[in-house]
C-alpha cells in the first residue's frame, strides 16, 4: 500500500487538497481499500493513504524491523522540530509535482 508516515497525518491531507488533489472526500479506493476514507488521497498519478506515527505498525510498506531501527530515537525522546510542518508540506509538494510530471508526459 503506498503510504506516507507523518508526524501530522491531519496536515498532510490539507496540503494535498490545496492543490486540487482528493482526499477524504470519498474518492473511490481502488487500490487501497483498507486505508481509512478520511486517511485516503487520490492523485492523478495514483493513491495514496497517510499514517500518523502511532498507526505506523499498519503500514505494509515498512517492516517490524525497519520501525525498530527508528524506534530508538522516539525512545529518547527528541524534541519535535519547529520546521516539521514546512518540511512535511515540502515533501507533500514533491508527491503533486511528481505525480503532475508524469501525467502531464502520459497526456503528450
Amino acid at each position: 500500500m503506498p503510504g506516507q508516515l507523518t508526524k501530522h497525518p491531519e496536515i498532510t491531507p490539507k496540503v494535498l487538497r490545496s492543490a486540487s488533489t482528493q482526499c477524504g472526500e470519498g474518492a473511490p479506493q481502488d487500490i487501497l481499500t483498507q486505508c481509512p476514507a478520511d486517511r485516503f488521497c487520490k492523485l492523478p498519478g495514483g493513491q495514496l493513504c497517510v499514517f500518523g506515527l502511532p498507526e505506523a505498525s499498519k503500514m505494509t510498506q515498512i517492516t517490524a524491523l525497519e520501525r525498530q531501527a527508528i524506534a530508538p530515537a522516539a525512545q529518547a525522546g527528541a524534541q519535535p522540530d519547529q520546521g516539521s510542518v514546512g518540511t512535511e508540506a515540502f515533501f507533500a509538494g514533491a508527491v503533486i509535482g511528481i505525480a503532475y510530471s508524469r501525467l502531464r508526459r502520459g497526456s503528450h
